[in-house]
């Protein structure tokens, strides 16, 4: 089963910025990295875990969430394995636990149901 790791997260400013990673590792031999969907999730204190956006699988198509469309971008390098969360001008309410999750079926989606596999999350914390 695919492993994910995210990377990238801390303490931010309001209006600031920050890059996420998510790094996959020990994927199954009929699969390469490029055949998932890649999610970012995130989830606050008291609140469900919510979609903000997804990259499909070999043709990158991007979804995102309203929340946050216009300041966050999803892009992804294959041969890294690798898909980013480019966050900017960041809200105090942007602050939760940020998660990636793969979906393997390529299709991507930003419901937590359709990922098959989650990393452990990365804080962010955006304060003055």
């Amino acid at each position: 089963e695919v492993q994910l790791v995210e990377s990238g997260g801390g303490l931010v400013q309001p209006g600031g910025s920050l890059t996420l990673s998510c790094t996959a590792s020990g994927l199954p031999s009929r699969y390469t990295f490029g055949d998932y969907a890649i999610g970012w999730f995130r989830q606050a204190p008291g609140e469900e875990r919510g979609g903000l956006a997804c990259i499909q699988n070999d043709y990158g198509r991007t979804v995102y969430a309203d929340s946050v469309k216009g300041r966050f971008t999803i892009f992804k390098n294959n041969d890294k394995n690798t898909v980013y969360l480019r966050m900017n001008n960041l809200e105090v309410e942007d602050s939760a636990i940020y998660y990636c999750a793969a979906d393997s079926t390529g299709l991507g989606s930003l419901a937590t149901y359709d990922h098959d596999a989650w990393g452990q999350g990365t804080q962010v914390t955006v304060s003055s």
